[in-house]
């Protein structure tokens, strides 16, 4: 059993492997809830990681379930390092619960799939086109200027993914309009395409443009895919979500995943390959948003 980095990711692996157990002993989670004095409510919101497992009560349910020797020193391993807080949650007063879920997946994550139509995705964000995006929001819902800071900070921070030791493999497909679509003014818009270029240098990281007139046989909403470790890998499953800091939507079905997969691969494939789509990004940079034109 490997160790995910991310608590977020630990306790997604530790409820499905909790879930596995009773499932494989013919329990119902009504009858464990009973057995333990506890609610359904409880069991349900612990095997779909909603709730944190504390290390003791996990201790009872592997009394309960007769779990011993070295899968039992695992599970109770991977409790306590579940119950350690993530860098983003030093913020969790400013970060709504699901965008704090959205960075631990993203934190963990050996590969991630970024379709965007509106904006430059938070992964490749320069701090000014940041900076506007969440100031907007401002006229929307008031927000304290500390607190657009702190959003800030959070954003840049998470972009430490793409340096991390075991690196991600970043895919992105973006709708040409986000190269269009003014984002503050000129000089933010030609650095923040400068910015695609450089990081789509990377070699973790593939950049495609779909371009206007290309054909479009797939029209889907922004989303982001995340997978980790080997296919092969059951007790963690591919998460479908997308980026946003209030409202979150989140799909885990083995179904949904594999057509979010498919219809990336379709997009990716009606896209501009990488060389072309740089070619792209600098051509609209110069053309639309140099600040000498």
């Amino acid at each position: 059993m490997s160790m995910p980095g991310s608590p977020t990711v630990r306790r997604r692996r530790l409820a499905a492997e909790l879930r596995g157990i009773r499932e494989s002993q013919g329990k119902s989670g009504d009858a464990v809830a009973a057995a333990l004095k506890w609610s359904p409510s409880k069991v349900s919101r612990y095997e779909l990681a909603r709730t944190s497992l504390k290390p003791q009560e996990v201790e009872r349910l592997l009394d309960y379930y007769d779990i011993t020797g070295s899968r039992r020193t695992l599970l109770l391993e991977l409790a306590k390092d579940a119950a350690r807080r993530g860098w983003w949650e030093e913020f969790s007063d400013s970060l709504s619960p699901d965008y704090q879920q959205f960075i631990g997946l993203e934190h963990e994550a050996t590969a991630i799939s970024i379709w965007h139509v509106e904006v430059v995705p938070g992964l490749l964000q320069t701090e000014p086109y940041a900076r506007h995006i969440i100031s907007s929001y401002n006229r929307v819902e008031p927000v304290a200027p500390g607190l657009i800071e702190r959003l800030v900070r959070v954003r840049m921070r998470r972009q430490q993914v793409l340096d991390r030791k075991l690196e991600v493999q970043l895919s992105v497909v973006l709708d040409e309009s986000v190269l269009r679509r003014r984002i503050g003014h000129e000089r933010v818009m030609y650095e923040q395409l400068q910015r695609l270029v450089h990081e789509a240098d990377r070699p973790n990281v593939t950049l495609q443009i779909l371009p206007l007139d290309a054909q479009h046989n797939v029209t889907l909403e922004s989303f982001v895919l995340f997978r980790f470790g080997p296919e092969n890998d059951a007790m963690l499953q591919d998460v479908v979500s997308a980026e946003h800091l209030r409202a979150d939507f989140s799909v885990e079905g083995e179904r949904d995943t594999y057509l979010h997969r498919i219809a990336f691969q379709m997009l990716a494939d009606e896209a501009l390959d990488p060389a072309s789509s740089r070619e792209l990004i600098l051509e609209t940079a110069e053309s639309r948003w140099s600040p000498t034109r």
